[in-house]
């Protein structure tokens, strides 16, 4: 009995969860800025840690989320199903970072520093982050740009995110034990890339 009461209230949830969505994104289409306003409040920040994920580069974060919100507002009217959303989005960001041709060989990123300010500014309540002083985190961020695309695009979502295997294999069209194996792949790059650099 009280398992059922569980599963109605996690149905309920769900379906106001989604009823709240499809109201917003409605509002959107029909030209409301609060709406607008709230939608990029509410994804801004991982938008920015796909681009982030993908290039590399911090100092383009800003740029391409820009042109990423841009092309969401000149297309919203093509989303018919708004729990595609988020799927949505993440192709629209990740083209954008390919377009910007950052998906090639990378210069040196800049502005290692403000990556707190590009990639969101909710990054206080990842543990990682909270443990690392200044020096080691530039040490830590310089390696994982170093990172290829494929093994720094979950790793960021997983580890600055705080995402799940699950969602990060939802949006990358992903199996979760690919999810896996990449994280695990680009925990081990970073290993060697770091050795002798930090302290185990």
């Amino acid at each position: 009995m009280t398992r059922g009461s569980s599963t109605a209230d996690g149905m309920t949830s769900a379906t106001t969860d989604a009823e709240a969505l499809h109201e917003l994104v409605s509002e959107v289409q029909r030209g409301s800025r609060p709406a607008a306003d709230a939608l990029v409040r509410e994804h801004d920040t991982w938008v920015r840690s796909v681009i982030y994920g993908v290039t590399g580069r911090t100092d383009l974060v800003d740029d391409i989320a820009q042109q990423v919100w841009t092309r969401a507002w000149q297309r919203l009217d093509s989303l018919k199903d708004p729990q595609r959303l988020r799927s949505w989005l993440y192709a629209i960001a990740r083209n954008a970072a390919v377009d910007a041709g950052q998906a090639r060989k990378r210069q040196p990123a800049l502005g290692l520093d403000d990556l707190a300010g590009h990639v969101g500014d909710g990054r206080a309540r990842n543990p990682l982050r909270a443990a690392l002083g200044d020096e080691l985190r530039r040490t830590l961020l310089r390696a994982v740009e170093a990172l290829p695309a494929i093994y720094r695009e979950p790793f960021v979502l997983r580890h600055l995110e705080d995402w799940s295997y699950a969602r990060i294999g939802e949006l990358l069209s992903l199996p979760v034990e690919t999810v896996e194996t990449r994280l695990v792949r680009a925990r081990r790059l970073l290993r060697e890339m770091l050795a002798g650099k930090v302290e185990p």
